[in-house]
């Protein structure tokens, strides 16, 4: 990674975990639970799936930092990249496993996230691998090196708390359950 690279990675990273927690903070449990239709995820739903994503992305680059480096050809360029993970009007459909399925405690999801951002956020400030030198394919957006995975992973989290954000936002939010 140049300088360059890493201070845009990492200050991605950092803005989108501050957006989520500001998105999340105070939510009582029957928040993080409520659905605003049968086919929505809650809050809770979202926060179980950006932090298994980050988790799996984590695993995957490291994964393809044990092959052979090479000069992969991405398939799309880092900023059309960001902004294609950040526009919803485009509905995406969740593997089966990274479907969350309520295996993490309400109280503990938040942590969770935090300590899935945490491990990423402290790879990209150490490595000194060049990570535009390995890749591996993303069902929707094809080849992408590790630091365009890096982006992805902090511009899902941010779709998914734009998603949290039209949660809230629905006329039936349970708001009296909240100290906001």
């Amino acid at each position: 990674m140049t300088p360059a690279e890493r201070q845009r990675a990492a200050a991605y990273l950092d803005e989108t975990r501050n957006n989520l927690l500001r998105a999340t903070r105070n939510l009582s449990p029957t928040q993080l639970q409520y659905k605003p239709a049968p086919d929505r995820w809650s809050v809770a739903e979202c926060l179980e799936h950006i932090t298994m994503v980050e988790n799996l992305v984590l695993g995957n680059i490291n994964n393809a930092l044990k092959e052979a480096a090479g000069s992969p050809k991405p398939d799309m360029n880092d900023d059309a990249l960001v902004k294609t993970i950040a526009d919803r009007s485009f509905r995406a459909t969740a593997p089966e496993r990274i479907v969350p399925a309520g295996r993490v405690a309400h109280d503990r999801l938040v942590s969770e996230f935090e300590a899935a951002r945490k491990r990423t956020s402290e790879f990209v400030a150490s490595t000194n691998v060049p990570l535009r030198q390995y890749a591996f394919p993303h069902p929707r957006f094809g080849q992408l090196d590790c630091y365009q995975w890096v982006l992805l992973v902090a511009g899902h989290g941010d779709r998914h708390r734009q998603q949290i954000d039209e949660v809230v936002a629905d006329a039936g939010f349970p708001w009296a359950a909240s100290a906001r």
